[in-house]
C-alpha cells in the first residue's frame, strides 16, 4: 500500500459557538451550546422555533 502524506495548514471555523477556532474551543471546553431560540427572524410559523445560528 502507498502511503498518502497529508499537510494541514490552517484551521477555520464558523459556527454557533464562535467565528474563530479560539473562541469556538473555549467555549466547546467551557460546556457552552450553540443552540437557543431563533432570534434572527421570525420563526413563529415554524415547527421548531430553535437552532444553531450563525
Amino acid at each position: 500500500m502507498t502511503e498518502k502524506r497529508v499537510v494541514v495548514t490552517g484551521v477555520a471555523t464558523i459556527n454557533p459557538l464562535g467565528n474563530d477556532v479560539d473562541t469556538s474551543w473555549d467555549n466547546l471546553i467551557a460546556g457552552k451550546s450553540g443552540i437557543g431560540p431563533i432570534t434572527q427572524f421570525d420563526a413563529s410559523e415554524f415547527n421548531s422555533q430553535i437552532a444553531g445560528e450563525v
